[in-house]
């Protein structure tokens, strides 16, 4: 029975925005050269909190009798069933870590004991009171700002802000990255280039038709055909079609070799993520897990693979209710938790396979060449409601790996009950040089990335990526600043 493209996709259970030209192409040994001249020998990987972290609950003021210390136990309640306030005594803090506006002493959540640990490896960099202007609550709306790096709509279409890098430097015969879902996530959507979405490397597969598998090998014949006379195509739809197949079925052939291979070499950190996950729900370390079989099989140079860009997410942000504070049962403690050990161990992994590493070999020093940037869509209100908080602004952005300049940048959102915006009780995104709480604007941040990590060093390029805004220079975001001292 013939199906469609949309049913083939969804079968094959992955997806591929872009083409592949030749099936012959990803036999080029050329092929893994290529794509890393462009981020060099590095690799990207974001981590997508969904649902609206609370970043008021994520990096806590923790310096007693400081001003902003004050303004937080005005706002957070720490008595009765209901409380998400946390005690200076629980929380993690690193010696240093000071807020570069007030001086003040902060802490991370203690669910982020093990991110803490990195931060004293000097392998964390965390961007406080991260936003845009005219910031909206609404969680569609806001995950489209930071995924397009597009707020007010300045450029035609919905590209994200990785992929508008991945259209000026791949082409459609490149597979330059790979998102742990059922969908290519929005940061990478363009249209010039190809990102796979797969759950899980051990169910890729192509679709035949597995009732008749002595049909197998003539079935593989008759795709071949037909996907090569669609590529030849002169009518671009048809052509489309044709090199999805082909990027398809070289796909199918090339990563599955990934888990087989990680699971024989590396059995002892498969059975560390494995105990993670059991009982206690972490897809995060699940999905970090596929993410490390494809790095492991990129940096030993497993032929046709070439990923350096990736995504996972961890869902269950939206705290409205049942937030919880210290207490190791609370929600989100747990959801930090979660993200915080499967991180670590994603790292520990990572270091381990670079063990004995020789130079060259592609494995050495193998955490240096990891960045991990951890987002939201926003942050929570600075007034937590009966047991939890709502929709709110700016919140706190990390980057972690051996080539981050680890430490704390941008300042602690202004959380003073008198100055929150009165109709909703969020913090106010500024621009104003002279506020000493001027916000730090996620193009910032994507533009240091790219500019810093990705090797986007054209400036006039870069500009039309992300363009600035028009409007008040203290409002909107006027000027930018591709130079944050994020990376060593």
């Amino acid at each position: 029975m013939a199906i469609s493209r949309r049913q083939f996709l969804k079968r094959t259970g992955w997806t591929a925005a872009g083409g592949i030209l030749a099936p012959g192409f990803f036999r080029n040994p050329l092929l893994g050269r290529a794509l890393a001249d462009v981020i060099g020998d590095r690799y990207l990987v974001s981590l997508y909190l969904d649902g609206g972290n609370d970043g008021l609950g994520t990096v806590i003021p923790a310096q007693n009798g400081g001003l902003l210390r004050g303004y937080y136990e005005q706002v957070r309640n720490f008595a009765g069933a209901g409380a998400i306030g946390i005690d200076v005594a629980d929380l993690e803090k690193p010696t240093g870590f000071n807020d570069p506006n007030t001086g003040e002493q902060l802490g991370f959540h203690p669910g982020l004991a093990a991110i803490r640990q990195l931060y004293d490896q000097g392998m964390v960099a965390v961007v406080q009171g991260c936003g845009y202007p005219e910031a909206s609550l609404s969680h569609d709306v806001s995950t489209t700002a930071w995924e397009t790096g597009d707020p007010l709509g300045a450029l035609a279409g919905s590209n994200g802000w990785a992929g508008r890098y991945l259209a000026t430097q791949y082409t459609g015969t490149d597979i330059p990255g790979v998102a742990v879902a059922s969908r290519v996530p929005g940061e990478y959507i363009q249209n010039a280039t190809s990102i796979l979405a797969i759950r899980r490397l051990s169910n890729f597969g192509f679709p035949f038709d597995n009732e008749y598998p002595g049909d197998k090998d003539a079935k593989k014949t008759a795709f071949d055909a037909l996907f090569g006379a669609a590529a030849g195509s002169g009518t671009d739809l048809v052509k489309f079609v044709g090199n999805s197949g082909v990027a398809t079925k070289l796909a199918t052939e090339s990563y599955p070799v990934l888990h087989s291979d990680y699971l024989s070499l590396r059995s002892d950190f498969n059975d560390m993520y494995s105990a993670l996950n059991n009982g206690n729900s972490f897809s995060t370390a699940r999905d970090l897990r596929e993410v490390a079989k494809v790095v492991f099989g990129v940096a030993r140079g497993v032929p046709n693979v070439a990923a350096r860009f990736f995504q996972v997410s961890n869902g269950g942000y939206d705290t409205h209710s049942d937030q919880g504070g210290a207490d190791p049962a609370g929600r989100h403690y747990g959801l930090h938790r979660e993200v915080a050990e499967s991180v670590k161990l994603f790292f520990d992994d990572l270091a381990d396979m670079a063990v004995g590493a020789a130079p060259g070999s592609g494995l050495e020093n193998l955490p240096d060449k990891v960045c991990v940037l951890i987002w939201s869509e926003f942050s929570r209100r600075v007034f937590q409601n009966d047991n939890g908080t709502d929709h709110g602004t700016q919140g706190p952005v990390f980057l972690i790996g051996g080539g981050v300049n680890g430490g704390i940048y941008g300042n602690h959102p202004n959380i003073d009950p008198a100055v929150v915006e009165t109709n909703d009780g969020n913090t106010i995104y500024s621009q104003n040089p002279g506020d000493g709480f001027r916000s730090t604007d996620i193009r910032d941040v994507y533009g240091t990335v790219m500019r810093h990590w990705m090797n986007l060093n054209d400036p006039v390029l870069l500009a039309s990526l992300l363009p600035i805004d028009g409007g008040d220079p203290n409002e909107y975001w006027t000027v930018a600043d591709f130079d944050l001292p994020l990376f060593l």
